[in-house]
Protein backbone atom coordinates (compact mmCIF):
# COMPACT_ATOMS: atom_id res chain seq x y z
CA UNK A 1 0.00 0.00 0.00
CA UNK A 2 0.82 3.72 -0.94
CA UNK A 3 2.24 5.24 2.58
CA UNK A 4 2.18 9.34 3.36
CA UNK A 5 4.65 10.93 5.99
CA UNK A 6 3.18 12.47 9.31
CA UNK A 7 4.81 15.70 9.20
CA UNK A 8 5.67 16.62 12.41
CA UNK A 9 7.59 13.39 12.69
CA UNK A 10 8.52 12.13 9.52
CA UNK A 11 6.77 8.88 10.21
CA UNK A 12 4.93 7.23 7.18
CA UNK A 13 1.39 5.97 7.75
CA UNK A 14 -0.34 3.72 4.86
CA UNK A 15 -3.15 5.53 2.84
CA UNK A 16 -5.99 3.41 3.65
CA UNK A 17 -6.78 2.91 7.45
CA UNK A 18 -9.95 1.71 9.54
CA UNK A 19 -13.05 3.62 10.83
CA UNK A 20 -15.21 2.15 13.35
CA UNK A 21 -18.19 4.05 13.90
CA UNK A 22 -20.97 1.88 14.52
CA UNK A 23 -20.12 -1.43 12.88
CA UNK A 24 -17.35 -2.31 15.12
CA UNK A 25 -20.08 -1.13 18.50
CA UNK A 26 -21.47 -4.56 19.09
CA UNK A 27 -21.32 -7.33 21.55
CA UNK A 28 -18.61 -10.01 21.29
CA UNK A 29 -20.51 -13.02 20.20
CA UNK A 30 -18.56 -15.86 18.09
CA UNK A 31 -19.66 -14.82 14.92
CA UNK A 32 -18.52 -10.75 15.30
CA UNK A 33 -15.36 -11.72 16.54
CA UNK A 34 -14.20 -13.74 14.00
CA UNK A 35 -15.84 -11.31 11.40
CA UNK A 36 -14.43 -7.70 13.26
CA UNK A 37 -11.18 -10.58 13.95
CA UNK A 38 -10.99 -10.86 9.92
CA UNK A 39 -10.71 -7.81 9.65
CA UNK A 40 -8.43 -6.05 11.69
CA UNK A 41 -6.19 -8.97 10.50
CA UNK A 42 -6.84 -8.52 7.00
CA UNK A 43 -5.90 -4.78 7.30
CA UNK A 44 -2.52 -5.29 8.84
CA UNK A 45 -1.99 -8.64 6.27
CA UNK A 46 -2.50 -5.97 3.51
CA UNK A 47 -0.30 -3.50 5.06
CA UNK A 48 -2.84 -1.22 6.93
CA UNK A 49 -1.96 0.13 10.70
CA UNK A 50 -4.33 3.01 11.53
CA UNK A 51 -7.71 2.53 13.18
CA UNK A 52 -9.37 5.18 14.42
CA UNK A 53 -12.00 4.86 17.50
CA UNK A 54 -13.95 7.61 20.14
CA UNK A 55 -15.86 7.10 23.67
CA UNK A 56 -18.58 8.46 20.99
CA UNK A 57 -18.96 5.36 19.31
CA UNK A 58 -20.33 3.09 22.27
CA UNK A 59 -18.57 -0.30 22.28
CA UNK A 60 -16.04 0.05 19.46
CA UNK A 61 -12.82 0.77 21.93
CA UNK A 62 -13.81 -2.35 23.91
CA UNK A 63 -14.02 -4.35 20.69
CA UNK A 64 -10.79 -3.14 19.57
CA UNK A 65 -9.17 -4.26 22.55
CA UNK A 66 -9.66 -7.28 23.09
CA UNK A 67 -9.41 -8.10 19.42
CA UNK A 68 -5.98 -7.29 19.18
CA UNK A 69 -4.62 -8.42 22.46
CA UNK A 70 -6.53 -11.88 21.34
CA UNK A 71 -5.26 -11.92 17.77
CA UNK A 72 -1.75 -10.18 18.86
CA UNK A 73 -2.09 -7.41 16.84
CA UNK A 74 -1.09 -3.74 19.28
CA UNK A 75 2.52 -4.03 17.61
CA UNK A 76 1.40 -3.61 14.38
CA UNK A 77 -1.60 -1.33 15.00
CA UNK A 78 -1.41 2.60 14.65
CA UNK A 79 -4.48 3.18 17.73
CA UNK A 80 -6.05 6.49 16.96
CA UNK A 81 -9.06 7.75 19.45
CA UNK A 82 -10.52 10.51 21.04
CA UNK A 83 -11.69 12.41 24.09
CA UNK A 84 -15.21 13.87 23.92
CA UNK A 85 -16.12 15.41 27.41
CA UNK A 86 -16.01 19.38 29.09
CA UNK A 87 -13.45 19.37 31.72
CA UNK A 88 -9.97 18.63 33.03
CA UNK A 89 -11.04 16.21 35.14
CA UNK A 90 -13.34 14.68 33.02
CA UNK A 91 -10.93 14.91 29.96
CA UNK A 92 -8.37 12.78 31.80
CA UNK A 93 -10.77 10.04 33.46
CA UNK A 94 -12.25 9.80 29.80
CA UNK A 95 -8.29 9.39 28.12
CA UNK A 96 -7.70 6.65 31.11
CA UNK A 97 -10.81 4.59 30.32
CA UNK A 98 -9.74 4.72 26.60
CA UNK A 99 -6.21 3.38 27.06
CA UNK A 100 -7.80 0.29 29.62
CA UNK A 101 -10.22 -0.43 27.02
CA UNK A 102 -7.87 -0.30 24.17
CA UNK A 103 -5.83 -2.66 26.70
CA UNK A 104 -2.93 -0.50 25.31
CA UNK A 105 -0.31 1.64 27.44
CA UNK A 106 0.18 4.12 24.57
CA UNK A 107 -2.24 5.39 22.72
CA UNK A 108 -0.68 6.37 18.89
CA UNK A 109 -2.84 9.12 18.73
CA UNK A 110 -5.42 11.23 20.40
CA UNK A 111 -8.17 13.57 18.96
CA UNK A 112 -10.20 15.90 20.64
CA UNK A 113 -13.52 14.78 19.15
CA UNK A 114 -15.45 17.66 17.51
CA UNK A 115 -13.57 20.08 19.22
CA UNK A 116 -15.49 19.66 22.47
CA UNK A 117 -13.52 21.96 24.96
CA UNK A 118 -10.71 21.75 22.89
CA UNK A 119 -8.05 24.08 24.68
CA UNK A 120 -8.61 22.48 27.62
CA UNK A 121 -8.48 18.95 26.67
CA UNK A 122 -5.39 19.97 24.29
CA UNK A 123 -3.68 21.03 27.71
CA UNK A 124 -3.75 17.73 29.03
CA UNK A 125 -3.15 15.99 26.04
CA UNK A 126 0.28 17.54 25.93
CA UNK A 127 1.27 16.61 29.20
CA UNK A 128 0.31 13.36 28.12
CA UNK A 129 2.52 13.76 24.85
CA UNK A 130 5.65 14.71 27.05
CA UNK A 131 4.74 11.75 29.32
CA UNK A 132 4.87 9.41 26.57
CA UNK A 133 1.28 8.25 27.32
CA UNK A 134 0.21 9.14 23.88
CA UNK A 135 2.81 9.85 20.39
CA UNK A 136 0.43 12.38 18.73
CA UNK A 137 -2.29 14.64 19.17
CA UNK A 138 -4.80 16.13 17.33
CA UNK A 139 -8.72 17.37 16.55
CA UNK A 140 -11.44 16.44 14.85
CA UNK A 141 -14.70 17.51 13.46
CA UNK A 142 -16.91 16.05 10.41
CA UNK A 143 -19.19 19.00 9.46
CA UNK A 144 -18.36 21.87 7.10
CA UNK A 145 -20.49 24.45 9.00
CA UNK A 146 -17.78 23.76 12.29
CA UNK A 147 -15.22 25.08 9.75
CA UNK A 148 -15.09 28.49 11.33
CA UNK A 149 -13.96 27.10 14.72
CA UNK A 150 -11.59 24.69 13.18
CA UNK A 151 -9.74 26.98 10.73
CA UNK A 152 -9.57 29.42 14.57
CA UNK A 153 -7.76 26.65 16.14
CA UNK A 154 -5.83 25.03 13.82
CA UNK A 155 -3.99 28.85 13.58
CA UNK A 156 -4.14 28.88 17.38
CA UNK A 157 -3.03 25.58 18.72
CA UNK A 158 0.68 23.55 17.87
CA UNK A 159 -1.16 19.96 16.29
CA UNK A 160 0.25 17.34 14.81
CA UNK A 161 -3.20 15.94 12.94
CA UNK A 162 -6.45 17.13 11.76
CA UNK A 163 -8.83 14.98 10.68
CA UNK A 164 -12.35 16.17 8.52
CA UNK A 165 -14.77 14.97 6.45
CA UNK A 166 -13.98 15.40 3.08
CA UNK A 167 -15.10 13.68 -0.28
CA UNK A 168 -16.11 13.80 -4.01
CA UNK A 169 -19.56 14.92 -2.81
CA UNK A 170 -17.82 17.08 0.16
CA UNK A 171 -15.31 19.01 -1.08
CA UNK A 172 -15.73 22.42 1.18
CA UNK A 173 -12.48 21.51 2.78
CA UNK A 174 -10.22 22.57 -0.27
CA UNK A 175 -11.23 26.00 0.09
CA UNK A 176 -9.12 27.11 3.19
CA UNK A 177 -9.04 23.68 5.84
CA UNK A 178 -6.85 21.76 3.73
CA UNK A 179 -4.39 24.35 2.67
CA UNK A 180 -4.50 25.54 5.76
CA UNK A 181 -3.70 22.09 7.41
CA UNK A 182 -1.05 21.56 4.84
CA UNK A 183 0.34 25.30 6.06
CA UNK A 184 0.24 24.27 9.50
CA UNK A 185 2.66 20.92 8.89
CA UNK A 186 -0.60 18.52 10.18
CA UNK A 187 -1.10 14.75 8.82
CA UNK A 188 -4.61 15.01 7.38
CA UNK A 189 -7.00 12.20 8.62
CA UNK A 190 -10.25 11.81 6.36
CA UNK A 191 -13.46 10.76 7.36
CA UNK A 192 -17.03 10.43 5.98
CA UNK A 193 -14.98 9.58 2.42
CA UNK A 194 -18.28 7.87 1.13
CA UNK A 195 -20.74 11.05 2.67
CA UNK A 196 -21.86 8.74 4.78
CA UNK A 197 -23.16 6.05 2.22
CA UNK A 198 -25.09 8.94 0.30
CA UNK A 199 -22.23 8.11 -2.64
CA UNK A 200 -23.05 4.42 -2.84
CA UNK A 201 -26.72 5.17 -3.12
CA UNK A 202 -26.42 7.22 -5.82
CA UNK A 203 -23.80 4.84 -7.15
CA UNK A 204 -25.41 1.72 -7.70
CA UNK A 205 -27.74 3.01 -10.76
CA UNK A 206 -24.83 3.32 -12.41
CA UNK A 207 -21.79 1.47 -14.68
CA UNK A 208 -18.35 2.03 -13.58
CA UNK A 209 -17.03 4.15 -15.99
CA UNK A 210 -14.37 2.23 -18.45
CA UNK A 211 -11.65 4.90 -18.14
CA UNK A 212 -11.49 4.35 -14.31
CA UNK A 213 -8.98 1.73 -15.48
CA UNK A 214 -6.37 4.00 -16.72
CA UNK A 215 -5.88 4.81 -12.44
CA UNK A 216 -5.92 1.09 -11.75
CA UNK A 217 -9.92 1.16 -10.49
CA UNK A 218 -11.90 -1.47 -10.13
CA UNK A 219 -15.01 -0.67 -7.93
CA UNK A 220 -17.02 2.30 -6.52
CA UNK A 221 -15.32 2.66 -3.15
CA UNK A 222 -12.04 2.49 -4.91
CA UNK A 223 -13.08 5.42 -7.35
CA UNK A 224 -14.17 7.77 -4.23
CA UNK A 225 -10.84 6.65 -2.07
CA UNK A 226 -8.76 7.09 -5.07
CA UNK A 227 -10.32 10.77 -5.85
CA UNK A 228 -9.05 11.45 -1.93
CA UNK A 229 -6.05 10.31 -2.74
CA UNK A 230 -5.47 11.93 -5.96
CA UNK A 231 -5.04 15.47 -3.56
CA UNK A 232 -1.68 14.99 -1.49
CA UNK A 233 -2.83 16.79 1.43
CA UNK A 234 -4.74 13.44 2.43
CA UNK A 235 -2.57 11.67 4.70
CA UNK A 236 -4.84 8.95 5.62
CA UNK A 237 -8.37 8.01 4.87
CA UNK A 238 -11.03 6.02 7.37
CA UNK A 239 -13.48 4.12 5.87
CA UNK A 240 -15.59 2.05 8.39
CA UNK A 241 -16.22 -1.50 7.70
CA UNK A 242 -17.51 -4.81 9.66
CA UNK A 243 -17.03 -6.71 6.03
CA UNK A 244 -13.83 -8.45 5.36
CA UNK A 245 -13.97 -8.50 1.03
CA UNK A 246 -15.17 -4.38 1.58
CA UNK A 247 -11.90 -4.05 4.00
CA UNK A 248 -10.37 -5.64 0.73
CA UNK A 249 -11.86 -3.63 -1.44
CA UNK A 250 -11.16 0.14 0.21
CA UNK A 251 -7.20 -1.06 0.84
CA UNK A 252 -6.86 -1.99 -3.07
CA UNK A 253 -7.54 1.77 -3.38
CA UNK A 254 -4.36 2.95 -1.59
CA UNK A 255 -2.42 0.74 -4.10
CA UNK A 256 -1.92 0.92 -7.84
CA UNK A 257 -1.83 4.74 -10.14
CA UNK A 258 -4.19 7.38 -8.59
CA UNK A 259 -5.70 10.65 -10.70
CA UNK A 260 -4.50 13.52 -11.41
CA UNK A 261 -5.86 16.81 -11.36
CA UNK A 262 -7.29 16.33 -14.67
CA UNK A 263 -9.05 13.17 -14.04
CA UNK A 264 -10.26 14.06 -10.49
CA UNK A 265 -12.04 17.13 -12.65
CA UNK A 266 -13.79 14.27 -14.44
CA UNK A 267 -14.42 12.22 -11.77
CA UNK A 268 -16.41 15.14 -10.23
CA UNK A 269 -18.31 16.01 -13.45
CA UNK A 270 -19.30 12.25 -13.39
CA UNK A 271 -20.52 12.30 -10.07
CA UNK A 272 -22.29 15.75 -10.45
CA UNK A 273 -24.69 14.08 -13.94
CA UNK A 274 -25.97 11.68 -11.43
Amino acid sequence: MLTRAIPSSGEKLPVIGLGTWEVFDVELTPETENRLGDVLSLLIKLGGRVVDSSPMYGRSERVIGALATKLGLHDKLFLATKVWTRGKQAGIESMDRSVARLQTKRIDLMQVHNLVDVETQLATMRDWKAQGRIRYLGVTHYNSSAYPEVERVLRSESLDFLQINYSIMEREAENRILPLAKERGLALIVNRPFGGGDLFRQARAHPLPEWAAEFDCRSWAQFFLKWILGNPAATCVIPATNNPQHLKDNVEAGTGRLPDSKTRQRMIELVNGW
